[in-house]
Formats: C-alpha cells, structure tokens, sequence
C-alpha cells in the first residue's frame, strides 16, 4: 500500500495531462475545456485545493482566443500544483501565470 493516499489521483491525473498534452492540436476548445475540468473535478474530489484552482483557470482559458498558448503554460505548472499542500500555492501559481500570459 502506498504511503501517499493521493498516489492514486496524481497518476490519473497525470495520465489525463499527458493525453492533452499529445493530442494538443487536435483538440478543440470544448474538447480542451472539457478535459480541464474533468482534472479539476478531480483535484476537488480530493481536496487538492491549487490544484482544483489550476485547473478551473485553465478551462476558461480553453475557450478564450490565443487557448493553445495558455494551455501550455497553465500546464507547464501542474506539477507545482500537484505538490502543493496550501490554498496559498494557488493564488501564487495564478499569480505566475497572470505574469506569463499578460
């Protein structure tokens, strides 16, 4: 048995990122949204509060023109929201990413 009880939910987790990230070009918005907030739907199941926050950033970005170029650097921070333990961690890492897209 796993020491972490959350090992589970970051392997599908990253399981659906690595699916995003090959299928990339060939999703389209909705497809991207839809697959973003299945992630965030799970983070929230789970109590993984960056993670969730992440995530429903990135689903409205999945809709908004110039998507393709946010998706990446929303996922670019899914590990750092993965590891995080505060709600603190979130507004940082939207933070960084308010910075990175603007």
């Amino acid at each position: 048995m796993a020491s972490d009880p959350l090992t589970l939910v970051r392997s599908q987790i990253g399981a659906r990122v690595a699916e995003i990230q090959q299928l990339g070009q060939r999703l389209s918005p909705l497809d991207l949204h839809a697959r973003m907030d299945s992630i965030r739907q799970l983070a929230a199941e789970h109590g993984m509060v960056a993670l969730e926050g992440l995530a429903r950033y990135t689903t409205q970005l999945a809709l908004l023109p110039g998507h393709r170029v946010a998706m990446r650097s929303c996922l670019e921070h899914i590990d750092e929201a993965l590891d995080s333990r505060s709600s603190r961690d979130c507004t940082t890492i939207l933070a960084a990413l308010a910075v990175r897209l603007h």
